[in-house]
């Protein structure tokens, strides 16, 4: 079957692209994800371990989060297409402890 992965973030840039069409004969994306980690080894170790999803990851079909579905279980299909976005943790290293922050009103404002 073929699928098409689409890598964001940190995935995207070990791929090298941001879309791949994937010739696979995986059953589910647990194999699918084993599979991506094989061919591309800079994602080893960062999709799947132990049949579960590594961190927090959000991988979806067709734009709904496997976690919602079978997990690592749920059957892939002929012209699905998978999303592969990484945790984004944020937040400043040298953040200034001293910063002052403005206060926010209850005034409504509307952005046009």
């Amino acid at each position: 079957m073929q699928v098409e992965c689409r890598f964001f973030g940190p995935f995207r840039e070990e791929v090298g692209e941001r879309s791949v069409e994937i010739t696979t004969d995986a059953e589910t994306y647990g194999d699918l994800l084993a599979e991506l980690e094989d061919r591309y080894p800079g994602l080893s170790g960062r999709l799947i371990a132990d049949g579960s999803l590594v961190g927090e990851i959000a991988v979806t079909r067709n734009r709904k989060n496997i976690r919602h579905l079978e997990g690592p279980d749920t059957r892939l299909t002929d012209g699905d297409v998978v999303r592969l976005t990484p945790s984004v943790y944020g937040g400043c290293v040298n953040a200034d402890p001293d910063r002052q922050f403005l206060p926010v009103s209850g005034a409504r404002r509307d952005i046009v």
